[in-house]
């Protein structure tokens, strides 16, 4: 089976002014496009989106990222293979995309101050909109169902 909405961009074309926008937004720069991948990619894996898992995958694959380091994302708390900057952004991740525990806050202070040591008002505003994207485009995946793309 293939998508839901085979091209639901011919239902609503301003879903490619969006994706624009977003992709302008958060390829900015101030977070490294690496970081970025490694966040769509956790978000997919905490939704259980394999459409959004396989395509970021493919993008770390492509960017010349190691298949441990794509493996380890699973498992970033207990795996070596990223900087203390990637773990930040990878806890941020886990938070926003994970529920919390009745009467706990999801982004606490001390996770927000760890993830602001390693980027800039900048780059956590950009930080903050890939979260955003990754959510928005989790939803869609999980909603439109569209066929993976193999590696």
């Amino acid at each position: 089976m293939g998508a839901r909405i085979p091209d639901a961009n011919t239902h609503l074309p301003e879903i490619q002014q969006l994706a624009g926008m977003l992709v302008k937004a958060t390829g900015n720069g101030s977070v490294p496009a690496t970081t970025t991948s490694l966040v769509y990619l956790r978000a997919g894996q905490i939704v259980g989106s394999t459409y959004q898992v396989m395509r970021h995958s493919v993008d770390l694959r492509n960017a010349g990222e190691s298949e441990a380091r794509i493996a380890a994302v699973a498992t970033w708390w207990d795996a070596s293979d990223f900087t203390d900057a990637e773990r930040a952004a990878l806890a941020l991740t886990d938070a926003v995309f994970q529920p919390s525990a009745p009467g706990r806050e999801r982004v606490p202070d001390d996770l927000y101050t760890e993830v602001a040591k390693h980027y800039d008002d900048k780059a956590m505003t950009t930080l903050m909109v890939v979260l955003a994207s990754a959510g928005f485009w989790m939803n869609v995946a999980l909603i439109n169902k569209p066929t993976p793309t193999p590696a």
